[in-house]
C-alpha cells in the first residue's frame, strides 16, 4: 500500500507548483497597452486642431515611452493638456485614469503640409519684401498653418525683423510692421462722443505701426492719452 501511494504523491508534488502558478498568472493584473496611449495622444492633439486641417495636411507624430513602463489597464484613459502649457510644434500630453488612478505624459510633435510664400534670395533686416521676393512652395513645415504666410497681401505695410536666407518659409513672426508714426511727430488726436468729433494736437511719446496703440501727449492739456494710428498723422482716441 504505501509503495503504491509514493508515486501518486510525488505527481501530486509536480502538479501543485504548476497549479499555484497558474492561479497566480490568472490574477495578476492586465496591462495598459501604451501603443494606445501614444494613438490617444496624437487624436487629442488632432482634435484640437481640427480647424487648421480645412487650409493644412496636419502631421501628428509622438514620440517613444519608458518601455520599461507597467501600468495598470485602464478602462477609458482620458488626454489633456498639463496646467499652463499650449499646444505648439512641440508639446506635451498627458494621460490619465480614474480607476486604477496613474498618470503619465507623452511628447507630440505637429508639422503642416501647405503652400507657403518662400523667399527666392537672401533679403536683408528692415527689406520691404514684394510678389518678386517670394514663390508659393507646397512644404512641410513645423508648427501650425496659422503661423505661415500664404497669400502676397499679406506682405504689404511690413518689413524683416532679422536676415533671411533663400528658401526660407516666411513665417508672421519674421515680419514686422512698418513704422506708421515716429516718436516726437506731431500727429491730430481724434475722439467721438455724443455724435460730434473732437480733434486736438497732440506729439507721439514712441513710435507706432499700422493699427498699433500709441501713447500722444494733448499739447494744450498736456495729458498723455493712448490711442490707435489709423495713418501717417492721425491717431484714434477711445472705442
Amino acid at each position: 500500500m504505501k509503495n503504491w501511494m509514493k508515486p501518486l504523491s510525488t505527481l501530486l508534488l509536480v502538479l501543485c507548483p504548476l497549479a499555484t502558478t497558474g492561479v497566480l498568472r490568472a490574477q495578476a493584473p492586465a496591462l495598459q497597452d501604451v501603443e494606445q496611449l501614444r494613438t490617444l495622444a496624437a487624436r487629442y492633439v488632432e482634435a484640437q486642431l481640427q480647424s487648421q486641417s480645412v487650409i493644412a495636411k496636419l502631421h501628428v507624430e509622438t514620440g517613444a515611452l519608458d518601455a520599461r513602463l507597467r501600468l495598470p489597464a485602464c478602462e477609458a484613459p482620458a488626454a489633456f493638456l498639463p496646467p499652463g502649457a499650449r499646444l505648439g510644434p512641440r508639446t506635451t500630453v498627458g494621460l490619465r485614469c480614474v480607476a486604477p488612478a496613474w498618470s503619465v505624459y507623452v511628447p507630440v510633435t505637429v508639422e503642416s503640409e501647405l503652400p507657403v510664400l518662400v523667399l527666392r534670395q537672401p533679403a536683408a533686416r528692415g527689406s520691404a519684401l514684394t510678389a518678386a521676393d517670394v514663390d508659393t512652395q507646397t512644404r512641410r513645415v513645423p508648427g501650425f498653418a496659422t503661423q505661415y504666410l500664404t497669400n502676397v497681401e499679406s506682405l504689404a505695410g511690413r518689413h524683416l525683423k532679422a536676415d533671411a536666407p533663400p528658401g526660407t518659409a516666411l513665417t508672421a513672426e519674421l515680419l514686422v510692421g512698418d513704422i506708421l508714426i515716429r516718436r516726437g511727430q506731431r500727429v491730430t488726436l481724434v475722439a467721438t462722443t455724443g455724435g460730434f468729433e473732437v480733434r486736438a494736437q497732440g506729439e507721439a511719446i514712441a513710435d507706432a505701426s499700422a493699427s498699433g496703440r500709441v501713447r500722444v501727449q494733448n499739447l494744450s492739456s498736456l495729458k498723455v492719452v493712448e490711442g490707435q494710428a489709423e495713418s501717417s498723422n492721425l491717431v484714434r482716441v477711445g472705442p
